[in-house]
């Protein structure tokens, strides 16, 4: 299935703050003002250096977080302020997270059927132990585990295995939204190569939107269907993932895209990183509005900045 942009957004985050407290003369303002839409069957990867507030974006949209600010609509419902019993059940079925280190977000106590199980159980979603143990079997196949696997333990797999238990978890409640939050970058190169091959035929065979969080920007433009890039807490640059690759117009959208390595060793002998350092490069994002490039790719910028980028 590819992404249905005809449909209304599943996911539609209105103008997200995000900011922390730390001391009373202190707060850090994680997410400032981030506004984006993901539609039915979608991928839409964040991109950003460490720090940028991808994971906080992640987390406050299925309200792990509270938000500061702002206003985050799933499936037609607000889900932003104090939620309903009902409002909470749609939100934990629908809505399901994969995590970035595939060991610490697994309980090294259970049984891979009981951690993969743990939704099925919190909302009584089987008749029987023999249904939940055909679920459990099902779901271990479809990401490539075999059914004696389901006895064994987190620790008794390689780390490439354990995530793809971590997806099994995130799968087994059929959501039509997985925020995938840096879920490759603790896995070898090739392991890398083969969940995210895995995460594009499950989402061929069950529709699901996601929400690919991750600083890779190579694999990012091999999943993503758009692309929104991140910096300090503001979306500098949203687009699909041609108009981002083939036309980029903030100057940190560019320093990101230049240090991506090149396979052919003589280009990547000659290629050039830019640099960036927002401190001195006279930019205020603070100061910035969005602008239209062409097509949905959009740059957050003063007119000035918009009139010297885009020429």
């Amino acid at each position: 299935m590819t992404a249905n942009y005809n449909a209304e957004p599943l996911l539609k985050v209105e103008n997200l703050k995000q900011h922390f407290k730390v001391s009373n003369n202190y707060t850090v303002k994680a997410v400032e003002g981030v506004s984006f839409e993901i539609y039915p069957g979608e991928t839409y990867g964040l991109v950003g250096e460490s720090g940028s507030g991808k994971s906080t974006i992640g987390r406050s949209v299925i309200r792990l977080y509270n938000p500061t600010d702002g206003k985050i609509t799933f499936n037609d419902t607000d889900i932003t302020g104090h939620l309903s019993r009902s409002d909470k059940t749609m939100l934990r079925t629908q809505m399901q997270m994969i995590f970035q280190d595939p060991m610490s977000s697994l309980n090294p106590r259970k049984k891979v059927e009981d951690i993969i199980g743990e939704g099925l159980d919190i909302h009584h979603t089987y008749s029987s132990k023999a249904e939940r143990d055909k679920k459990i079997k099902e779901i271990l196949a479809k990401v490539g585990l075999a059914p004696e696997h389901a006895s064994r333990y987190p620790h008794q797999f390689s780390g490439g295995q354990r995530q793809r238990v971590g997806i099994a978890r995130a799968l087994i409640m059929n959501p039509k939204l997985i925020i995938a939050d840096e879920c490759i970058s603790a896995l070898d190169v090739s392991i890398q190569a083969q969940v995210v091959n895995l995460m594009k035929d499950i989402q061929a065979e069950t529709g699901a939107a996601y929400l690919f969080i991750a600083h890779d920007l190579s694999m990012v433009k091999y999943i993503s269907d758009r692309i929104g890039v991140l910096h300090l807490g503001h979306l500098l640059e949203t687009g699909t993932t041609e108009e981002i690759f083939s036309n980029p117009i903030h100057p940190y959208t560019k320093s990101l895209l230049s240090a991506i390595p090149e396979p052919n060793p003589v280009v990547e002998k000659n290629r050039v990183a830019l640099t960036y350092d927002y401190k001195t490069s006279g930019i205020n994002y603070n100061e910035g509005t969005e602008h239209l490039v062409g097509g949905t790719h959009y740059v957050k910028c003063t007119d000035a900045e918009f009139e010297k980028w885009s020429k």
